[in-house]
């Protein structure tokens, strides 16, 4: 992490470190319980809102924000970093020691996350990744820090943000409640939410050092029927404009000249829909998500998709939930003329939509293609089972204009063609001294990346513990 990094995320919360605990006003992306509970509610009618933007505000889901300060520390290690990461959120590395100390008031809250990895796939052997403050004033908050996000509605993957890459320092804020308006003319698009937040990515680039801004709306007109309309792009950066103007131009897609010399930015746009109801005294869904790399008469082009579908079950006493769920990121295949290198990758800004190696969205990158099977078992007690299995269809195009400048970055853009069947298992259980979370992916061959193959399987646990 450069000192920039350092002094963006660490100097907003480094005055608070004496009183600062545990309690952040929000849930994360990882917390799988929370995410079924949550979006059970929301597919049953009890829960009126959208829930498709995570992290997601606990006052908008009704659950209650203590104040007050705790802290939690965690450790975790695996024998090799999973390919394929899902909402789950499976260890980035193969070592990490990190604590968490964070304080919630009554209009305020922040926390500071240090961490040591061990065998960082990036060369960041320290870390303040989850550090953040925040303030909130008439139903806003107003936020900096480096925190996870997931926009869109897959277990498996998003095409235009999730956690699978770390997340970058930055700035953000969002609505608080999802009250919906009160003027006739705008109560009908229903309970909603507004997110914007802007980032500023590594040195170690094509472009060093370019801003990423992201903005998320969601609104649900009908109960059970939850839309999002996502805007991302990079610019600025090392030698390019950063001005107002291009900002502008960027957020509006009024930049698309033929000269790249003149490209001021790389843009995605999202669309996603997820419909969910009550069907035989449980809860079922459809969701879908479009991703353009580029965009046309205003509307995005280029497009990736993603599908899929889930439901509940309440079987040997306890709750389940199934998905399945297929994800396409070369460009235009799935209704029209296949477009490799398009998808996450740009002209001008060649390291493309990554972060220390990771791709921002879909964990398998561009031009590849996933079929996921899942499955959720939530026992009583507080334990959770997770079993997956994905095929993945790889295209690795070796001509590709993505640039990987950095040696010492592991970077997991699929490198050959190749069709890998990938088994995937998950079980989380409370112990005495906390929580244990136990992760292993065993694939049948090596996946080979940029930065080199990767092993066949991969074993990994993780310890928390608050107090």
């Amino acid at each position: 992490m450069t000192s920039k990094h350092w002094a963006l995320v660490g100097g907003a919360v480094a005055c608070l470190i004496p009183f600062a605990t545990f309690s952040a006003p929000w849930v994360s992306p990882g917390d799988l319980r929370a995410r079924h509970q949550i979006q059970s509610q929301a597919d049953s009618g009890q829960l009126n809102r959208t829930v498709t933007t995570w992290p997601i505000q606990k006052q908008a889901v009704d659950r209650e924000t203590k104040r007050g300060a705790s802290s939690r520390i965690t450790l975790e290690g695996a024998s090799e970093t999973p390919f394929l990461r899902s909402f789950a959120g499976e260890p980035r590395e193969q070592g990490e020691l990190g604590l968490d100390i964070e304080y919630q008031g009554a209009w305020w809250a922040a926390g500071v996350s240090p961490s040591v990895a061990v065998n960082p796939s990036d060369d960041d052997t320290l870390r303040l990744d989850g550090s953040f403050i925040t303030l909130s004033a008439f139903n806003w908050q107003f936020g900096a820090g480096a925190i996870d996000r997931w926009w869109g509605p897959g277990w498996q993957s998003s095409l235009i943000l999730s956690d699978n890459a770390r997340p970058a320092p930055g700035i953000w804020f969002n609505r608080v409640d999802q009250a919906p308006f009160e003027t006739p003319i705008l109560s009908w698009i229903g309970p909603w939410q507004l997110t914007f937040a802007a980032s500023q990515l590594e040195q170690a680039r094509e472009v060093p050092e370019p801003l990423w801004v992201g903005v998320r709306g969601t609104f649900r007109p009908v109960k059970g029927l939850d839309i999002g309309l996502t805007r991302t792009f990079l610019f600025g950066g090392e030698g390019r404009s950063s001005s107002p103007g291009t900002f502008w131009d960027a957020f509006t897609g009024n930049d698309n000249p033929r000269d790249s010399s003149q490209d001021p930015s790389n843009q995605l746009g999202a669309v996603d829909v997820r419909y969910g109801f009550e069907v035989g005294g449980e809860t079922a869904g459809v969701y879908g998500q479009m991703m353009g790399e580029d965009e046309a008469g205003g509307f995005p082009s280029r497009k990736s998709w993603l599908f899929g579908a889930d439901a509940t079950t309440s079987l040997w006493g306890r709750q389940q939930r199934w998905f399945v769920e297929g994800a396409d990121t070369l460009a235009d295949n799935l209704f029209g003329d296949p477009m490799p290198d398009i998808s996450y990758e740009h002209r001008v800004y060649r390291t493309g939509y990554r972060y220390k190696g990771r791709n921002m969205a879909a964990s398998i990158d561009s031009d590849s293609q996933l079929i996921t099977l899942g499955y959720y078992d939530f026992f009583e007690r507080g334990s959770t089972l997770g079993v997956s299995l994905s095929l993945l269809d790889l295209m690795g195009n070796p001509d590709s204009r993505v640039s990987t400048p950095d040696p010492e970055v592991e970077y997991t853009v699929p490198a050959r063609d190749q069709r890998v069947f990938v088994v995937s298992g998950y079980y989380e259980i409370p112990v005495r001294t906390g929580k244990l979370s136990l992760f292993a992916q065993l694939a049948e061959d090596k996946i080979e990346v940029r930065s080199g193959e990767l092993d066949q399987w991969s074993l990994s646990a993780r310890w928390t513990h608050s107090f």
